[in-house]
């Protein structure tokens, strides 16, 4: 049996796995997210009791009763403010939010925007699945215009929310996207997620098989996959399709795919460069519109990284400048500088 330095036998998937029953409906994108979850948890050296997931509500928030880690199935939206005084209170946890479109991008909203501007070190994993599944297929505010839902039986006239567009513009300091069926790239951005210094925001398109099944099906499917779903590596030229001959060039600002069998060549591409914040917007609004005659592919991987100072180690050097001064007057500090007689 593998062992570590301290003689103690190394983790595995299994040992963050409960003996809970997983319940969601069969063939969930869900069950794919668990289980890539649980085979990286081992690889990061962490033991169990400084890991903490703390979810909202939603098929994806019953996260927590199945990692055997410690865990909390908070309130609707309110993950991301729980998680926060958490990180607050313990920085040397391990923090991971478990929401979805609905829970973070509706009723959760103004948590998840505070939470990218203040940039706790937490990890927020984002299931967009388009559509609210546990309470059985209303639509979401991810949900595409024109959506024929029970709450929307005649389609839906509401303008989407772009996850990865709305985070960026609250200064989130990682921005990623990565798929439920591609278990190898969901691993490489879960490691990505978790190395960064920061809030990482991870959107992960999840597919909901009984009341939106296949919408991502384009990005998925070996048929298609090649040709609709582009894969950012930092340094590289955007290439992508089956035969790896397509091409993304910048026009100015506007992104257009050429062939590399009509004279271009990969140094006539676009380079991806994960600083440069102005590119990841426009990568970010690269969606997929067939009405477009310069059609898109969809863009996964890391679009965005930066560094700044994080809320909690922020927080830690005001207390210990607090600390260095002489002892505060706490009766002062309560009665503040207003102060009224009442006779």
């Amino acid at each position: 049996m593998e062992t570590t330095t301290l003689n103690k036998p190394a983790l595995t998937a299994k040992d963050f796995a409960t003996d809970q029953e997983v319940r969601w409906c069969p063939g969930c994108g869900d069950y794919s997210i668990l289980a890539q979850v649980q085979k990286v948890m081992p690889t990061l050296g962490i033991p169990r009791e400084q890991i903490a997931i703390i979810s909202g509500i939603g098929c994806s928030s019953r996260f927590p009763y199945y990692m055997n880690v410690y865990g909390m199935h908070s309130i609707h939206g309110r993950a991301t403010a729980i998680a926060s005084g958490l990180k607050a209170s313990r920085p040397d946890l391990s923090v991971w939010i478990v929401t979805g479109d609905g829970d973070g991008l509706s009723i959760g909203l103004n948590h998840t925007m505070h939470l990218m501007r203040r940039n706790f070190d937490v990890n927020v994993l984002l299931f967009n699945n388009q559509i609210y599944g546990l309470t059985k297929g209303q639509y979401s505010p991810t949900s595409e215009e024109n959506k024929v839902t029970k709450s929307t039986p005649y389609g839906s006239i509401d303008h989407p929310f772009n996850p990865l567009a709305l985070v960026l513009g609250a200064d989130a300091t990682f921005v990623a996207r990565s798929m439920d069926r591609d278990v190898k790239h969901l691993q490489a951005m879960l490691l990505r997620a978790h190395g960064h210094h920061g809030t990482s925001f991870l959107e992960i398109y999840q597919n909901c098989n009984i009341f939106n099944d296949g919408a991502f099906e384009t990005f998925t499917e070996k048929a298609t996959k090649a040709d609709e779903a582009l894969f950012l590596e930092n340094g590289q030229p955007l290439i992508f399709g089956a035969n790896r001959d397509k091409g993304i060039r910048l026009d100015g600002f506007t992104p257009k795919v050429v062939s590399l069998n009509d004279g271009f060549s990969a140094d006539d591409l676009w380079v991806h460069d994960e600083s440069d914040i102005y590119k990841a917007q426009i990568l970010t609004r690269m969606f997929d519109d067939p009405k477009l005659a310069n059609h898109l592919p969809r863009p996964f991987g890391v679009f965005y990284e930066t560094e700044r100072p994080t809320y909690e180690d922020m927080m830690s050097l005001q207390l210990e400048e607090a600390k260095a001064r002489k002892a505060a007057d706490l009766d002062k500090l309560l009665r503040g500088n207003e102060v009224w007689n009442i006779a």
